[in-house]
């Protein structure tokens, strides 16, 4: 489920095709996003799991992956 709304989240910032977008996909390298880019898509991320990644987690982001276990790190671990 995380992945599935993440997915929708990177093709509704970055605009590619959502069979491009695997947990081993590079937002940088693979999808050519920018920093913008990269917020607006932990800010959407933030928003609909109601989490709050923090400026040290976003500077750890490289994969789709990543951003799927901060989010069930996050949702599992709330108090």
């Amino acid at each position: 489920m995380e992945f599935e709304l993440l997915q929708q989240i990177i093709v509704e910032i970055l605009h590619v095709d959502p069979r491009e977008i695997t947990t081993n996909t590079t937002f940088v390298e693979d999808l050519g996003a920018d920093s913008l880019d990269l917020f607006q898509i932990a800010a959407l991320v933030d928003e609909k799991f109601e989490i709050e990644i923090t400026e040290d987690e976003f500077l750890n982001i490289k994969t789709a992956g990543d951003i799927v276990e901060l989010i069930r790190h996050k949702t599992t671990n709330r108090t």
